[in-house]
């Protein structure tokens, strides 16, 4: 039975990049949202543009709603917003579902699985993928892991900013899967910077270049959203290095522990390293292509 939206409390707690649109999208598709961020001024900016209302702890934003929404920056964030007396958990009432966005690892995910569980309340991990871009046109690919049972009552909420959503198996298996995002667009990226240096290097016209190669075997978002815009040296499309590095951080270690063979991934991270060694830290993650400028100007 579909949601009446007007009768359905939301709390959405972290207000960044991804989710001061995520949480505008939920007001404007009819939801009573509540936000909560961790600096006050930009509660009072959403509320301003979209309505809704804002609260002053995580706790109080969470009570009385049916489902509580996270989408901050790591691990200890995340558990930040979650336990303690002005945490979500202290506010919210049995029966409600708190899904987390954050990109985060398994182990956070399997661990609030099993403290909700003990207090009646649903848990998805539910990372998701497509940048600021996506965030603001609501065309993100959401990654779920947890309970049918709970992914029932959230589908219709969760389509509110996603083109994609789909539950891949128990809590945790979001959080995995966005690993296995994060591995392909770090070898894209690079496959995409060495080739884009390489037509430089060759004096062909690399636009040209772009404009061909992109409708044959060779395409991919990346090379279509990022390709020309990395040629014009422009950076500031959303996702930071600074993320994408807790990212690989957060899948490198998991590769350890499961045995997963990642010689790219981790050589890509290294790179990205060299990046926020030039200061680049809050580039966009197609700014991989920097290191090859910066190669060229020592030579």
């Amino acid at each position: 039975m579909a949601i009446a939206a007007k009768e359905f409390r939301l709390a959405f707690i972290g207000l960044g990049v991804m989710g001061f649109p995520m949480a505008g999208h939920l007001q404007q598709k009819g939801y009573q949202v509540t936000v909560y961020n961790r600096s006050a001024d930009k509660a009072a900016a959403w509320v301003a543009q979209y309505g809704g209302n804002s609260a002053a702890t995580p706790a109080l934003a969470a009570r009385q709603a049916d489902m509580v929404m996270l989408c901050v920056g790591n691990d200890d964030d995340v558990r930040s917003v979650v336990y303690g007396d002005n945490g979500v958990l202290s506010g919210m009432k049995s029966g409600a579902l708190l899904i987390d966005h954050t990109t985060a690892s398994a182990d956070l995910a399997r661990e609030l699985a099993e403290v909700c569980k003990t207090k009646n309340i649903g848990f998805l991990d539910a990372p998701v993928s497509g940048g600021q871009a996506g965030a603001q046109n609501g065309q993100l690919t959401i990654m779920v892991g947890g309970e049918a049972v709970h992914f029932s009552k959230a589908e219709t909420v969760l389509q509110s900013y996603a083109k994609s959503c789909r539950l891949l198996g128990a809590a945790g298996a979001g959080q995995l899967a966005k690993m296995v995002n994060q591995i392909c667009i770090a070898g894209v990226v690079q496959g995409l910077s060495e080739a884009l240096h390489f037509a430089t290097q060759a004096g062909l016209d690399v636009k040209s270049v772009l404009d061909v190669i992109s409708k044959g075997a060779a395409q991919s978002w990346q090379m279509e959203n990022r390709g020309y815009t990395m040629v014009d040296g422009q950076f500031n499309f959303g996702f930071a290095v600074d993320w994408m590095r807790k990212d690989l951080g957060i899948t490198l270690q998991e590769a350890r522990r499961n045995g997963a063979q990642l010689p790219l991934t981790a050589l890509v991270d290294q790179f990205y390293a060299d990046v926020q060694a030039q200061g680049g830290g809050r580039f966009d993650t197609s700014s991989l292509i920097t290191r090859f400028k910066s190669s060229a100007k020592a030579t």
